[in-house]
């Protein structure tokens, strides 16, 4: 059985204020602006390459992270940060009495956060680079820095996404520094998201080698929460995406349950299924994953329209999508009820009204009119 660590104590602190930032970036967005508010607190920047180069055309005093640990750039920018110097200082326990001894003894200064986002792996292999450049992309000195951070965030924040650069200034313009609570949000973001890359790295290589991956690994981010899983009792109950992706749908108005996402997608494929197939304005009427109805906009019987209580006249005038509604209802109205509807085209104020007399849960369609 593996040897099993015991835990580092240390000094306890909620607020601690940052002195030192460690700066590497491949997505620069926004960072001369936070680096410039870091610097007017008089926080000390440590940078390396292309990012260091774009914080001295902004006018910030940065120090390479070559100068800092003494050891120079190598292996074609392969070895930048891998150095006692750098990890030490975003490892070291503050106020864990070994710990301060062996950061002075070894000339190793603290640093209080990181700002990294990696190496564009996943960017790279799909733009269809060769296997050469895709291997070239992986980031190693990222996660590195990445792990070492969000491992001791009790004392180190680790930042990842130009998205984070509000909540830092405004944490520390109102706390004096990050806090435990933030510093453990974004750890875990910071975990995730090394997850996420790994995972995409290994499935990728998989492939090449033309087997099947042993292990998958999905990192998915909360999106909003859902009325309740299947049954009312089952809360909370929440809808998530695959990270650095969206949704394929939005929802508009209310909140949905996990039935109604089911019966929608389902009911969505459907209609969808029938307009290729037809040409015709297609709807269908689900409820508990299975259709109680379906159908494509084509003109109802004079027998049709008593059954469905709607005049000729007023069926003539009907819109495709209305129409093919009014079909799909009325195929099982009693099933029906509390069904969820998916229409093929643009759901027009006809449609609106045929399902403002029925009981629904809701609708899925590709638009609406403003109306």
């Amino acid at each position: 059985m593996a040897h099993i660590l015991t835990a580092v104590s240390g000094s306890e602190a909620d607020v601690v204020p940052i002195t030192r930032a460690l700066i590497s970036v491949s997505d620069k967005a926004g960072i001369v602006e936070l680096c410039t508010y870091l610097a007017s607190k008089n926080v000390e920047l440590l940078s390396t390459g292309g990012t260091a180069k774009k914080l001295r055309d902004a006018g910030l005093t940065c120090i390479d992270v070559s100068d800092y640990t003494g050891s120079p750039e190598c292996l074609d920018g392969r070895v930048k940060t891998l150095h006692p110097k750098v990890h030490g200082g975003l490892l070291g326990v503050r106020g864990n009495a070994q710990h301060e001894k062996d950061m002075t003894d070894n000339g190793i200064g603290k640093i209080d956060i990181t700002i990294l986002n990696l190496y564009p792996f996943e960017a790279t292999v799909a733009k269809g680079a060769a296997f050469e450049q895709c291997i070239e992309n992986i980031d190693i000195g990222g996660p590195s820095m990445l792990r070492s951070t969000a491992k001791n965030h009790a004392f180190t924040t680790i930042v990842t996404s130009p998205d984070q650069y509000d909540e830092v200034k405004a944490t520390i313009e109102e706390h004096g520094g990050t806090t435990l609570a933030m510093r453990k949000r974004f750890a875990a973001r910071a975990f995730s998201l090394s997850a996420s890359y790994d995972s995409a790295i290994a499935t990728w290589f998989t492939k090449e080698l033309g087997e099947e991956s042993p292990v998958v690994t999905r990192v998915y981010k909360p999106e909003f929460p859902l009325k309740y899983g299947c049954n009312p009792h089952q809360k909370p109950a929440g809808i998530s995406s695959l990270l650095n992706s969206n949704l394929p749908f939005t929802v508009l108005n209310g909140t949905p349950g996990y039935i109604n996402l089911l019966d929608a997608a389902n009911a969505w494929l459907l209609v969808k299924e029938l307009r290729e197939a037809t040409g015709l304005a297609a709807a269908s009427s689900f409820k508990h994953v299975s259709p109680a109805g379906a159908a494509v906009a084509v003109p109802l019987t004079d027998v049709e329209c008593a059954a469905y209580e709607v005049t000729p006249e007023a069926a003539a005038k009907l819109t495709p999508s209305a129409l093919a509604y009014l079909r799909a209802r009325n195929a099982d109205p009693m099933c029906s009820f509390g069904d969820y509807a998916a229409v093929s085209d643009i759901v027009d104020e006809d449609t609106a009204l045929i399902l403002k007399k029925e009981v629904s849960d809701g609708i899925v369609a590709p638009g609406y009119t403003p109306e």
